[in-house]
């Protein structure tokens, strides 16, 4: 019997992702019993969830689903958001000690953040004799400091994120990584080295994504002498799109007409970014949230993806690669990760430019506009990739099997 607990995530059908629903899926495939605890609270519409919407889930799932209380907040850098968390926290626990006395989990899968709730629960599985894995998803405090970087004080700030992210992984069994960064995080809080660390890129379903091209294919009208450069994801601060905007404008100034750009989704800083693209003109459009498998239609309709990250940014090997490898085409990375860059490099899928830097980003564009060949090379090798280490279905086995091996 398995608990996997993920405070952030999309529920089959809402709008936003999670592969956790993806893993539950499979661990109940073979044969485990899973319980999937989430929040009242959906991250994505920043509401409290319909309680007749997810009856109308459970019926189509394998798993059992178990909301913990979340009061909510209204943005993803608030104080009140911690507060919420918190509270979540104890709410999960309480859930998971009543749910142990009817029948003890044989282990635990929590996603790290929220640090205060991985801690709580791996501080509870030691406690209990129940092994806990800890995902490691997203760091903090880190990319809070990105936000609000005050020497020293930042510091004092974000201590709490600190010490709660060095109890969950002292408590924790063993180690999921969204990628080998991730997956040492724990060593450098001196965690036990001899516990077991994975790496298992986020990564997407290839079907789903490959059905949802083919289903919204030719509802999108593109001209045949359209050159479209895309990114999907958060408008928010750690995405560089004020410098995807620029380039826009540059390339707009040059007499290139038929380049466009189509930036996919929302986030607090739309407001902003909409004002910058209005400065200058620019072929770009904001098409908003856009469902998952239009999504994947546009990025296969598109002639180049941008992983778009301001210079500070702590991520690693993010969600949208997974996807955007999938579209068959090439990539502009500005992700300063050596990881990830060294990937890019590697494994020959696209250009690596220095981030915020517009001369750069719009020469990586150019060149790909003007040599057809070198992006047809590319997009190859990033389908290549796709499907070899990041389709779900082969890559989430390396999961199963550290639970197998932890459950005996």
């Amino acid at each position: 019997k398995i608990a996997i607990i993920a405070c952030a995530m999309a529920l089959p059908g809402e709008k936003g992702y999670s592969r956790f629903d993806y893993l539950a899926k499979m661990l109940c495939e073979k044969g485990y019993k899973v319980d999937l605890y989430t929040s009242t609270f959906n991250h994505w519409e920043k509401a409290q969830r319909d309680k007749k919407s997810v009856e109308d889930i459970q019926k189509k799932v394998l798993y059992r689903i178990i909301l913990a209380k979340e009061p909510g907040y209204k943005k993803n850098v608030d104080i009140r958001r911690v507060i919420s968390h918190l509270m979540l926290s104890n709410s999960t626990v309480k859930y998971l000690e009543q749910m142990c006395k009817k029948e003890k989990y044989d282990l635990v899968y929590c996603v790290i953040p929220d640090n205060a709730l991985a801690a709580k629960v791996s501080r509870f599985g030691r406690k209990n004799h129940i092994p806990v894995i800890i995902d490691i998803e997203d760091l903090w405090p880190e990319g809070m400091e990105m936000i609000f970087h005050i020497p020293l004080l930042s510091k004092i700030i974000f201590w709490p994120f600190r010490k709660y992210a060095k109890q969950a992984y002292d408590n924790a069994s063993a180690y999921v990584g969204t990628s080998d960064e991730f997956r040492d995080v724990p060593l450098k809080y001196k965690a036990d080295r001899s516990k077991p660390r994975i790496t298992v890129y986020v990564g997407c379903d290839i079907k789903v994504f490959d059905e949802g091209c083919r289903k919204y294919r030719n509802e999108i009208s593109k001209n045949s002498n359209e050159f479209w450069v895309i990114y999907t994801g958060t408008l928010g601060s750690s995405y560089d799109i004020a410098t995807l905007i620029k380039s826009a404008q540059e390339i707009k100034k040059q007499g290139y007409e038929n380049i466009k750009f189509k930036i996919l989704g929302n986030g607090p800083m739309k407001e902003k970014f909409l004002e910058i693209a209005s400065e200058e003109e620019c072929n770009i459009d904001f098409l908003g949230y856009i469902p998952y498998e239009k999504m994947a239609a546009y990025l296969v309709k598109s002639d180049v993806t941008v992983n778009s990250f301001v210079k500070k940014a702590p991520q690693s090997i993010v969600n949208k690669v997974g996807d955007y490898l999938a579209a068959g085409k090439p990539m502009i990375n500005t992700l300063s990760s050596p990881e990830f860059r060294e990937k890019v490099r590697k494994d020959g899928f696209g250009i690596n430019v220095e981030a915020e830097n517009v001369t750069d980003l719009t020469k990586a564009i150019l060149k790909i506009y003007r040599e057809p060949i070198l992006a047809e090379k590319y997009g190859k090798n990033a389908r290549i990739i796709a499907d070899s280490q990041f389709d779900r279905k082969n890559a989430y086995l390396k999961i199963l099997d550290l639970i197998s091996e932890m459950t005996g």
